[in-house]
């Protein structure tokens, strides 16, 4: 009885939309938003120590001393990086989206760990990166972890895994609809997915948790509700739109430049090299300490060069360019040398300074008829990360949670829109894949595979594919193989119900036994029978196939795995798949 509920229980637990995923969702939700709530409150701290402990101890040398604080802390991410967990460095994100594509959504447990620490040192010693890269993979490697320890198919794995993200950018940034539309653009690449509730579910729970800790506002803080004044202005968006995707190309390329670089230098202990950077960016923090960090004014020291004095329009010009120039090279010193952190926040940086620019410009053209610096900056900020990011999607809908100023929407969908474009002629890949194809890592033919191995099992199974009775006749059953130049059967009793399979390989040994020709199938067929529900994947199937080297697997009702509802062919999955990688599945 215990057995037969155990196994009615596992079924349901592999259907969408079933109470336990829920559950589930609601529990990752939780853990990633409590997370998220961990790891603001370790970089306040380690903000707190290295930069109180550089004032305290060279205070001497006055803003010279805090040049050594991003090296100090360097160092210590270097050494939590490669003795613990590799899989640490760097943004955060890429490591998730090959884990979603290619590891099944398996995740090493102590990633998390690794990851809360590395980053919040790294950003709480001056890193120019951001939160968003560590808190997916926080988010990311709960959901995975507790997807491993119930067991649970790779379909639940992943979903669990883009549940973690979303709950962990939504707590973060106060963005719950941005929280899903990030995960599902670009780590499931995919809108179409039936994990998209679960999804949904942990990304209001992560919110509703760091609400009780951090409060409901937003994230940036918006002065002025800024608003298209003049239509003429649109064109003068449009051009921002092609400025910032310019822009984003040259930040992808430093930053893969610095990556190389540094993975090109083999004298240097792996443990030195984002020491090497930190201090680079000590150096580079000397023009304004806005440049430490994410970069938003979450400093111990007034902040006058910030992401929100950006929004407020309220940096002049000069600075506006030096900041452009020396926030490509921080990042990418950050990240390049071995740091760990995310990318979010130094394009958002970036764009708002590049919108900044085109604002001064705008008012210089139309006096006192345009939205202004800060509405400029507001667009290119958005524009900068949807360029960088091919999210077009994810970065409109985020900018609005962040800002909670809705009233420029034409412009922001205008130069979105095109600052994607622009990075897309010039660049193949997205700061966050780039890094994965240099691995030999190519997502984008992938997911064309994806397509088809994310296909389910009911959507290609061969519905009139033929049966045999356990009563036919080893000689009937020879003839009937030879008949219909099929391989094997799926065996029935008189019940119509799946009782074993049957292979010409089991002919073949039964008349080397010498059984007589009148000998019943059921005598001789294998019991033992590998099946497959309907809402199964292909590549959860194709795993269990694949390893005992069937090539028909019968596909069965969940409810009662005796009735047999079709079978699923291996010749019909391999040209799926070389259509699919062909690009011919669309």
């Amino acid at each position: 009885m215990l057995v037969k509920a155990g196994k009615g229980l596992w079924r349901s637990v592999r259907k969408p939309g079933m109470p336990l995923g829920m559950l589930l969702a609601v529990g990752v939700g939780m853990g990633a938003g409590l997370g998220a709530v961990l790891f603001r409150w370790l970089i306040l701290t380690s903000q707190s120590l290295l930069f109180g402990g550089a004032e305290r101890l060279l205070g001497f040398a006055g803003p010279y001393g805090l040049i050594a604080v991003p090296a100090v802390g360097g160092l210590i991410v270097g050494l939590l990086v490669t003795f613990f967990a590799k899989e640490a460095k760097g943004h955060g994100v890429p490591e998730v989206m090959l884990a979603v594509a290619k590891k099944g959504g398996r995740i090493r447990t102590r990633v998390a760990a690794v990851k809360i620490l590395a980053s919040a040192v790294c950003i709480g010693s001056g890193g120019s990166v951001g939160r968003e890269g560590p808190i997916v993979q926080i988010g990311a490697g709960l959901g995975s972890a507790l997807g491993q320890l119930f067991r649970l198919p790779t379909v639940w794995l992943r979903t669990l895994v883009g549940c973690g993200a979303s709950a962990g950018i939504a707590a973060t940034f106060n963005a719950p609809i941005g929280g899903c539309f990030f995960t599902m653009e670009l780590l499931f690449r995919s809108f179409a997915t039936r994990g998209f509730a679960f999804v949904v579910v942990s990304a209001v729970v992560g919110n509703l948790v760091a609400f009780q800790f951090l409060g409901n506002s937003p994230a940036f803080t918006v002065g002025n509700i800024y608003r298209l004044a003049d239509v003429r202005e649109l064109l003068l968006y449009a051009g921002l739109g092609v400025l910032t995707g310019l822009v984003g190309t040259a930040f992808l390329r430093v930053l893969h430049f610095s990556e190389d670089f540094f993975e090109r230098v083999r004298r240097v202990p792996e443990w030195v090299k984002p020491a090497l950077g930190g201090l680079g960016v000590g150096v580079i923090a000397l023009y304004s300490p806005d440049l430490f960090g994410v970069g938003y004014g979450e400093t111990p020291w007034k902040s006058t060069m910030s992401l929100d004095h950006a929004l407020a329009g309220s940096i002049p010009l000069k600075a506006l360019l030096c900041l452009v120039v020396l926030k490509i090279l921080a990042t990418s010193l950050s990240i390049g040398s071995g740091g760990s952190g995310g990318v979010f926040a130094p394009a958002l940086f970036l764009g708002a300074m590049v919108g900044g620019v085109a604002g001064i410009a705008a008012e210089h053209l139309f006096p006192g008829a345009s939205a202004g610096e800060g509405g400029y900056a507001l667009v290119g900020a958005a524009a900068l990360f949807a360029g960088v990011a091919r999210a077009p999607i994810t970065s409109v809908v985020m900018i609005f949670e962040l800002t909670r100023n809705y009233a420029l929407i034409m412009p922001v969908m205008i130069a979105v829109v095109i600052a994607t474009g622009v990075v897309r002629l010039l660049s193949r890949e997205t700061i966050y894949t780039e890094k994965l194809m240099r691995r030999g890592v190519d997502l984008l033919k992938m997911g064309r595979a994806e397509l088809v191995s994310g296909v389910p099992v009911g959507a290609v199974m061969d519905t009139d594919f033929p049966t045999v009775r356990e009563t036919l006749s080893l000689k009937e059953l020879a003839n009937r193989l030879v008949e219909l130049g099929h391989h094997g059967f799926p065996v029935l009793d008189e019940q119509d119900k799946l009782c074993g399979v049957v292979a010409r390989e089991d002919v073949q040994a039964a008349e080397a036994r010498g059984l007589p020709p009148e000998t019943p199938v059921g005598e001789f067929c294998s019991r033992s029978v590998i099946t497959a529900f309907p809402d199964e994947t292909l590549v959860e199937v194709m795993a269990r196939a694949g390893d005992a080297d069937i090539g028909r697997v019968p596909v069965v009702d969940p409810d009662d795995e005796r009735r047999l509802l079709g079978v699923l062919r291996r010749q019909g999955v391999i040209e799926a798949w070389r259509l699919a990688m062909a690009g011919k599945h669309a």
